[in-house]
């Protein structure tokens, strides 16, 4: 198999995960990325578009706004949340 080198800029963040996750299972890293975005350009592929959720969200100032306004004022629990989350 040929092979070719590409460059990307990652958060620091990422690049520790990375990192940790190659020293800890001894998987190169650049084998963990390949698979990595073969298995993300697989699901890009396969499932519909409505049911893939970004990593990063970008909020508008109203829309973050509402976040906070939803974080400081929770509504109450409905009946269908209680019984998903209830531990039977």
């Amino acid at each position: 198999m040929s092979a070719t080198q590409i460059s990307a800029y990652i958060s620091n963040e990422t690049k520790a995960l990375v990192e940790n996750y190659s020293k800890k299972s001894g998987v190169k890293k650049g084998f963990l990325i390949e698979e990595a975005l073969l298995h993300h350009l697989q699901a890009l592929k396969e499932l519909p578009t409505d049911i893939i959720i970004p990593a990063k969200l970008t909020l508008t100032e109203k829309s973050m706004g509402q976040v906070i306004d939803a974080l400081e004022n929770p509504p109450k629990p409905t009946k269908a949340l209680k019984t998903l989350m209830r531990d039977d």
